[in-house]
Order: structure tokens, then sequence, then C-alpha cells
């Protein structure tokens, strides 16, 4: 009976050893030369995915792995790490994100209330220096010293400060203790949510000279301040308005769709619709060094048919009171469209700020103006609003305004719209009536573009003049 019990101590013994505290094995660092590739996905609110696959030796039972270089702004609690494969064979038990970096500030104040080494250095020939032993009392605002005979402020010298016993590091880690049921070389995939990176899409557009057509190109303007830099990287881009607030689930769905990009096969960019939003993948690994902002080519297209239009808009205010005067030479504004379908055009293109420009009459591309655009799905249109027109202008006033009943006014306007171009122009009026509203009385007649939208389209001739008239009947009650 005594030697059962013994057998049955002993066994027990086996299996829990590997579990006790003090069996923890020595740390062993992990470093961008276990790294075998590199997937970086950026989003559009300033957060970033990582995975960070590896080959690490593991020996069996307890590893204990400083997971180098990766960044400083890492969400610790959005961090996984799983063996591609999905092996079974290790399990993460613990993981530590290291962030108190070697400093000297850092340093300073880790050994507050410990004593030092006050080296005093030889201010003359043939002096030697001299050494005590000092107790840091406090470090704020200046560094406060405790020697066997008084109190000092500053330093005389410089400081020898004892091994810090491995407290701090000389760059952000991930410390994971991982559990093996063998020894053997694994591939590992961590992946992490950090900030400190953004993208944003710009475009830069080149009219021709007729203003029929537009050569289009997309960059991807990426700026990376995270504090770790990411070489030879599969760069993937999200564009759509992601909550990052549940970064754990969304970590864990976006890992799928990842992990299935680094078999992708070449092209320029490989877009794909994702969830309720969409991915841009770039065919090339790059370098996104750290404090760096580089451009990168999203898309080109050539010959793309736009529209130029000069367009007065006008306010629904002045119909709900009489105006004195609603303004002389109003800005008459400059807009190209374009439709986002057909030839190299045809894919989601996220927002962002498209600049035109033209050549002059020597050859000299020339800036015509920016607008900003939102994300736009394929086969939408593309209204950008490029300035004012310098030429074209418009006076418009209030002739009349009476109030019909308690419920319905009527009001009366002139519009005159003048050309001092060498060319007539089209030049498109439109009007915000609000409520329930109709047009009695006009010179021109009017297309109804919305519900609360009358528009007018008039040809202005060559320095001439062309007015407008017409009187807006609206009903406020109900409304």
């Amino acid at each position: 009976m005594p030697i059962r019990i013994l057998l049955v101590s002993l066994i027990f013994a086996a299996l829990v050893a590997p579990l006790r505290p003090g069996a923890d094995p020595a740390e062993r660092a992990s470093t961008i030369g276990e790294r075998v590739s590199l997937n970086v996905t950026v989003y559009n609110g300033g957060a970033a995915l990582i995975h960070d696959r590896r080959v690490v030796p593991l020996e069996e039972g307890l590893n204990r792995i400083a997971w180098r270089d990766v960044s400083a702004q890492m969400d610790a609690t959005s961090a996984i790490l799983e063996a591609v494969g999905g092996s079974n064979l290790i399990g993460v038990r613990e993981q530590n994100f290291d962030y108190d970096l070697l400093d000297p500030d850092a340093l300073l104040r880790k050994y507050v209330g410990r004593e030092v080494t006050v080296v005093h250095e030889a201010r003359f020939a043939g002096e030697r220096d001299t050494r005590e032993t000092a107790e840091i009392l406090s470090v704020n605002g200046g560094i406060v010293l405790k020697y066997k005979d008084g109190i000092e402020t500053g330093v005389r010298g410089h400081i020898v400060f004892p091994d810090s016993g491995g407290a701090f590091r000389e760059r952000p880690t991930l410390v994971l203790q991982v559990e093996s049921e063998h020894a053997l070389s694994e591939t590992l995939d961590l992946s992490y949510l950090t900030s400190g990176m953004t993208w944003s899409a710009d475009y830069v557009g080149v009219v021709s000279s007729d203003g029929s057509r537009l050569g289009l190109t997309g960059l991807v303007t990426l700026s990376n301040t995270s504090g770790e830099s990411y070489e030879n990287a599969r760069l993937q881009l999200v564009a759509g308005n992601v909550n990052v607030v549940q970064a754990q689930g969304m970590l864990r769905t976006i890992a799928r769709v990842t992990s299935q990009a680094y078999a992708a096969q070449a092209a320029p960019v490989q877009q794909e619709n994702y969830y309720e939003y969409h991915l841009y993948t770039l065919a090339r690994p790059t370098t996104i060094l750290d404090n760096e902002t580089k451009q990168l080519t999203l898309l080109t297209a050539q010959n793309v048919p736009i529209h130029e239009t000069l367009e007065l808009r006008g306010s629904p205010d002045y119909y709900r009171n009489a105006e004195p005067d609603i303004g002389d030479r109003l800005p008459v504004g400059a807009y190209v469209s374009f439709e986002n379908r057909g030839g190299e055009l045809g894919i989601p293109l996220p927002g962002g700020i498209v600049r035109l420009y033209k050549n002059d009459s020597h050859g000299v591309s020339q800036f015509l103006g920016s607008d900003s655009i939102d994300h736009t799905p394929k086969n939408e249109t593309v209204r950008l609003h490029v300035g004012d027109s310098f030429d074209v202008t418009a006076r418009k006033i209030q002739t009349d305004f009476r109030l019909l009943n308690p419920c319905d006014s009527e009001s009366s306007y002139r519009i005159v719209l003048a050309n001092a171009k060498t060319a007539s122009q089209n030049v498109l009026v439109v009007e915000p009536i609000p409520s329930d509203w109709s047009i009695p009385q006009e010179n021109f007649p009017h297309t109804k573009s919305s519900a609360s939208t009358a528009s007018w389209n008039l040809r202005v001739p060559a320095g001439g003049r062309t007015t407008l008239t017409y009187t807006a009947r609206v009903s406020w009650c109900g409304f």
C-alpha cells in the first residue's frame, strides 16, 4: 500500500512540475531575423492591423519569448498569437507588453528611493575621480540626492546605477509565455492593432485642352508615426468607416481575410468587397519607415469623359421674408463631374482630395482647383467644385413679397446673369425652395429637379446678359 501511494505521488509530481512558477525558463528574444512575412492593413481612422509571421524555435514545455520589433503604440489587449496551419501543439499562457523603455529620465524615476553611486569628476590635472553613495529622493523638476552628510540638488558629475535586472528594454517588446508539447520550430503569426498609422487618397487630374476628358491618377498617402518600421511588408488599405471600439471582434474577423491575402496574385491594385468596406491590396511589398510619409499609386485612368458646368446656387432662407437685396456679383460656381464607370475606372474610389490641372497656351500645366470627395462606389457620379467663374457673374433681387393668408406667401425674383467671355456660356440656376411650392409665373421654363429644387438651364450670350424672372408660391402650413 505505501508503495502504491509513493508511485501515484511521483506521477502527480511529474505532471505538475512544468506548471510551477519556479520552473519559468530563461527568456529568448525573437527578432525580425526570424520573420518570414509581414502584413500591414491600414484603416482610414488612424488604426492599423499588423500580422507578423516568424519561425520561432520552441522547447518542449514552457517557453518565454520576447517578441521584439513591435509597434510602440500597440493595443496589447488586441494581440493574438496563433500557429500557422492551426496547430494544436502550442498554447499561450501569458503575454505582457513591456513599453518601459530605457532612457535617462525613466532610469532616474525607477531608482527613486534607492541608492546609486555618484562619480565626482576631477576638475584639475592630476586629480582623480571620487565616488560616494547617495539615495535618489526625487526627480520632479530636477534630481534631489541624499548623501550621508546632507541633501543636494543636481549632480556634480555622473551617476552609476546598479544593474537594472531586466526592468528596462531598449525597444517595445511583447513577452509571451508559450506552452509547446514538443521541441520544434513553429511558424507563429502575431496579430495586433496599433495606432499611429493613417492613410488617405489623393487624386491628380489633368484636363484635356478642349475640356472634354480627364487623365486621373489616384495616390495613397501613407503616414507612419507608430514608433516602428515595417520592412518589406504586404500593404492593404481598408476604405470605409470602421468602428475600432470593438477591436477584439474586428481583429479576429480581419485575420481570416488577410491570411488569404498572403497568396494573392500580383496585380497593380487588387480590390475586393470586404464586409461593408472595400479592401485594396497593393501587389508589391513596400517598406514603411517610422516617421515617414510616402505615396503609392492606387490607380491610373486616361481619357475619362467629363462634364463642365457653371452653376448659380440659391438658398431657401429668402423665401420666408421680404429681402431688400439678395446680392450683387454673386459667385457662379465652376463644377467638373464624371462617371465612375467604364474604361479604367469603375472601381470604388476611397474618399480624398482631387486636384485638377490644365495646360495653358504655352503647354505649362496650371492648377485649376481642388475638392474633396467621399467614398464613391462604382457607377456613381463624382462631382467637383473647382472654383468660381471670374467672367460670369450674377445679381439677384427680390422684386415682390406678399402674404396671401396665414399659411401661404408669394415672392418674385429677378436674376441677371452677365457673361464677359468671348463665347456664350450655359449657366444652371438651382433654387432650393422650402415646404410645398409652385412656380405660377416665369419667363424661362424650370425643371423640378427634386422635391425641393427648381432648376433653370440658361444660355448667356458672349459679352451679354440673360435675365430670369419668376414667382414662387409657398405653403407653410403642415411643414
